[in-house]
């Protein structure tokens, strides 16, 4: 992997909203020749005529709430119970927009904002994401279908996801820049399935991803999928996002303690 380490090599723009103490800013993937990160896109399905137009923060990973099977994560696997959604979930969904004046970098803001999480979801979805008077989900794995995190382009997306504790999501294929934002903030792992798992599992399905083996059990309805591999983005997310990253491969100057 190669590096440039002039300052002026890599293109990023500041949001006021991550440049607390811990600055966040956004990477434009467009980078220069001179500086080679891993690959990080995901692939993609044609949308159809129905389809609609760092770091990790420094602040402790949100858990699952309490629930009579408790949810495990590791850098391997995950193992929780599963919140399903369908196709186009777009980020007015996940986070609506009233709720980005919140600063993730302040631990109480971030809890805050985990407590948003798919908060915009329409009436049809009849189970609450997250319950009243609750800010962290008993749902630690997200399924969806194709086109997740379509919508602008906010960093919050993400960390309102990983903020109430969900470890990943899988769909069927994501919008690019809602793929990219879970990888360089570090909060979520978005896994892709090779078929419509949204269609297969239920909400409340006892699941376990499996990392390394690419697959996906439910417990419950005893049956496997296949997913595709994480690749290269699985330790940029694993370092905690990619400034971390960058820093743990020494692209870039280890923070001050």
């Amino acid at each position: 992997m190669a590096v440039c380490r002039s300052t002026t090599a890599i293109s990023l723009s500041r949001n006021p909203n991550f440049s607390t103490t811990n600055p966040k800013p956004s990477l434009s993937f467009l980078s220069p020749p001179c500086l080679k990160l891993p690959s990080i896109l995901p692939s993609f399905k044609p949308l159809t005529s129905q389809s609609p137009p760092d770091q990790r923060l420094s602040i402790p990973r949100a858990t699952a709430a309490d629930s009579a099977t408790p949810t495990t994560t590791s850098t391997t696997f995950f193992h929780g119970h599963c919140y399903v959604v369908g196709d186009n979930i777009d980020t007015d969904q996940i986070i609506p927009a009233e709720y980005l004046t919140l600063v993730p970098s302040k631990p109480d803001e971030y809890e805050k904002l985990g407590s948003y999480a798919l908060i915009g979801l329409p009436a049809t979805y009849k189970t609450r994401f997250i319950e009243a008077n609750q800010t962290k989900t008993k749902y630690s794995i997200v399924i969806g279908g194709e086109n997740f995190g379509c919508g602008s382009s906010r960093e919050h997306a993400p960390v309102a996801l990983g903020a109430a504790g969900v470890a990943a999501v899988v769909a069927e294929s994501y919008a690019r820049i809602f793929f990219r934002n879970s990888v360089a903030t570090g909060e979520i792992y978005p896994l892709e399935s090779e078929v419509r798992i949204c269609e297969e599992c239920k909400t409340g399905d006892l699941i376990t991803i499996e990392l390394m083996e690419s697959k996906l059990i439910n417990h419950t309805s005893g049956k496997e999928y296949k997913l595709k591999p994480i690749g290269d983005a699985g330790p940029v997310i694993e370092a905690g996002g990619i400034f971390a990253y960058a820093r743990k491969t020494g692209m870039i100057p280890s923070q001050a303690p």
